[in-house]
């Protein structure tokens, strides 16, 4: 079986979904789904990443990882622009459910209603939920 990339023939730009939904440490999800993400990216596909659920704690301002020792990846989604990902979605209700607002952000993204992030999910070749 091919993977979802390899599925069109070549120089076809497939869109690529990374969804997530964990806080970002505690588990690898959040710094997979980023290392993924810089992957797909170098490899020219059209790349968007959503944040739900306790996934807004990932690129939440003021992360200090010094007590659970771990490093704070957080500012590689700074880089993100760099390698051309620049749609970055936040479901405003799990934004609001966290008491947090676009303002405690560390990076520029568009907040979706629930109903809009699901039409945009809707939109997408692939899909990724980490």
């Amino acid at each position: 079986m091919s993977e979802p990339w390899e599925e069109e023939g070549p120089g076809e730009v497939k869109k690529f979904m990374y969804v997530n939904r964990k806080a970002p440490y505690g588990t690898i999800y959040a710094l997979e789904s980023l290392e993924v993400v810089l992957i797909a990216a170098a490899f020219e596909q059209d790349v968007s990443l959503a944040f739900v659920d306790d996934g807004v704690y990932q690129i939440k301002k003021g992360q200090d990882t010094q007590g659970i020792g771990m490093k704070n990846f957080s500012p590689t989604y700074r880089a993100l622009e760099g390698y051309d990902v620049e749609k970055l979605y936040v479901e405003a209700e799990s934004l609001a459910e966290r008491g947090l607002t676009e303002d405690d952000l560390l990076v520029p993204v568009e907040v979706k209603s629930r109903e809009e992030m699901a039409r945009l999910m809707d939109e997408q070749d692939v899909i990724l939920s980490f």
